[in-house]
């Protein structure tokens, strides 16, 4: 039995064999087979390269001729490896002598080739570095496919165990089988943590050496409450945790139980609760937990998981399929916020070097701006089933603001020209997700009907801490003194104006930032649905007094540890359950 530590994510426990998931752009883990698995693994290895010189030769047949005269020599070089046999000797010695998976044999030897390239001074040569990672990612595509497939046909529960996972892959899960996550690396707001939430599917990440401490099939424990992965776990631990998971069952249950009741504090202050969501299907799940609306649909999930671009008639099925649920209650649709790590950088010509500082969200719509027209063309007409609002992400300045706004009116202009409907005062807002944002609040208000802050890139950009890089995860902190003082200037700046404005990033999930959150004066939350109800039942057990005093003790204090300890001590009080 082994106990690793990590950061807890998505609430839950689960009991199940292990899947392990790989990817080709990093390091595969050392994992070891049995002598009778030796020529099962070579002959994957022969495949592997066989498979890729077969897509490698399509791609160079399919260029025109003045790219083909451009790549010549990059298509010349990568089939020279893949048909070199003693390049491939190498990576089936390997496997025959120290019994080791195809997967691990084609990065070690291809690494290694590559580390002896960038270690000579002559140019040409050490960037050959380049293509021998290139060549080595696209053999372990080939080996890992099937292993995607089993995830897209499981029959059996399973746990999830990866190095990373993408928000797509989460988002893609089966959740009647797959009732657990657990990877190396992330952050407790990384975009996977927030689909596993929202899911519903207990997740723990930062677990570093985590896939090469677990095999496939072993029996793992995925504690999404207090942050804990067990590996094989004896006889006793499974027996505590079952009982353990039916206790935290029992308080679900109890806590849905309230889903009717209003979100009232006792002294008669009503607080308004809407969901996240990613996808139409998560609509109900909103009502089921207490929900009045949506008060951010991710829609760039429709774009990815997908080999094309989602028609205009796409949007619009998935935006009429959500209202349908509301009625008339608010759907805040939210752009496309593609870029980072929601647009996989391998459909990108050229990656870039930071891509969450680079062309992502607001940015990447206003220079593609027949994918951004499409958008809300479908936003708008969908804008007359119900009450439809309309959101731009990670507005930086009023210049982006301006922009975004006259695109939206061009676009009511085409509608006008096709005599299609639309709500012609649909509200718009911005995402307040950055410094500079949240600083402009007072002049960015005069051109929007209301604020939605997230606080999930606030605290990134405030803090220079990449929310989903396990190394610095303990650095990143929404407690923090500058954020708290960020998120309350734009408070107050969105009363000034009389706008609306809502929290909607994780830390609206959490029950810790609750009464702080009402102290600083946020009247509407955004949240992950399955905390709705836990949300909802601090909220019916506090007064709007007691929450300004938390909050006027807390902006008082200079440390993120000594603000964290004194909000979770003041809402253990009122939810002891919850921790």
């Amino acid at each position: 039995m082994e106990i690793k530590k990590g950061v807890a994510v998505s609430p839950g426990i689960s009991i199940a064999r292990s899947l392990i998931i790989d990817s080709e752009d990093y390091r595969i883990p050392r994992r070891l087979i049995e002598p009778s698995q030796r020529i099962i693994e070579i002959q994957r290895v022969r495949n592997a390269f066989k498979d890729a010189t077969s897509e490698l030769t399509q791609l160079e047949a399919g260029q025109s001729a003045i790219e083909q005269r451009k790549i010549k020599d990059i298509f010349a070089v990568h089939l020279r490896f893949l048909h070199d046999r003693s390049l491939r000797k190498k990576i089936t010695d390997l496997i025959q002598s120290e019994l080791v998976t195809a997967e691990y044999a084609v990065s070690e030897i291809m690494r290694g080739i590559a580390s002896h390239f960038t270690k000579e001074k002559d140019a040409y040569i050490s960037e050959r570095a380049a293509d021998i990672y290139d060549i080595e990612r696209r053999l372990l595509r080939q080996l890992l496919g099937g292993k995607r497939e089993d995830v897209e046909h499981l029959t059996e529960e399973v746990v999830i165990v990866a190095h990373e996972l993408s928000p797509t892959q989460t988002a893609g899960f089966n959740r009647k089988f797959v009732k657990g996550l657990a990877t190396n690396a992330g952050g407790r707001t990384s975009h996977t943590a927030i689909v596993a939430r929202s899911l519903g599917i207990p997740a723990v990440v930062a677990l570093e050496g985590l896939t090469e401490t677990v095999s496939g099939g072993d029996t793992v424990i995925i504690d999404g409450n207090r942050g804990i992965v067990i590996v094989n776990p004896d006889d006793e631990t499974i027996r505590q945790y079952e009982e353990y998971s039916l206790e935290f069952a029992e308080l679900e249950h109890k806590l849905d139980a309230i889903r009717e009741k209003p979100a009232v504090t006792r002294d008669g202050v009503k607080i308004t609760l809407l969901g996240n969501i990613e996808f139409p299907d998560e609509a109900e799940l909103v009502l089921q937990k207490g929900g009045e609306g949506i008060g951010l649909y991710r829609t760039e999930f429709l774009y990815l998981n997908r080999d094309s671009e989602p028609t205009e008639q796409d949007h619009y099925r998935a935006y009429a399929e959500t209202i349908s649920v509301f009625k008339h209650r608010p759907v805040i649709i939210r752009t496309m916020d593609l870029g980072a790590d929601k647009y996989t950088q391998s459909k990108r010509f050229a990656p870039e070097p930071n891509p969450f500082l680079g062309l992502r969200s607001i940015r990447f719509c206003l220079q593609n701006l027949t994918m951004f027209k499409t958008q809300l063309h479908a936003i708008l007409r969908a804008s007359v089933l119900g009450e439809v609002k309309v959101m731009f992400p990670l507005i930086t300045n009023l210049q982006e603001l301006m922009q975004a706004k006259m695109i939206l009116r061009d676009v009511m202009e085409d509608l006008d020209e096709e005599s299609i409907s639309y709500n012609r005062n649909i509200q718009t807002g911005i995402m307040i997700e950055t410094p500079s944002a949240a600083l402009m609040a007072s002049t960015l208000a005069r051109d929007v009907d209301f604020f939605s802050i997230g606080t999930n890139d606030l605290t990134q950009y405030t803090l220079a801490v990449d929310r989903g890089n396990e190394l610095v995860s303990t650095l990143y902190s929404s407690a923090d003194p500058a954020v708290l003082r960020l998120i309350r200037t734009v408070i107050q700046d969105s009363h000034k104006a009389q706008i609306d404005v809502s929290i909607c990033g994780e830390m609206a999930s959490e029950p810790e930032y609750i009464m702080l959150l009402l102290g600083i004066g946020v009247r509407t939350i955004s949240l992950a649905p399955p905390m709705m109800p836990e949300i909802k039942q601090i909220i019916r057990s506090v007064t709007v007094e007691d929450c300004n005093n938390v909050a006027r003790k807390v902006l008082g204090m200079n440390s993120e540890r000594q603000i964290s300890n004194y909000l979770r001590v003041a809402v253990r009080k009122i939810l002891p359950e919850a921790f």
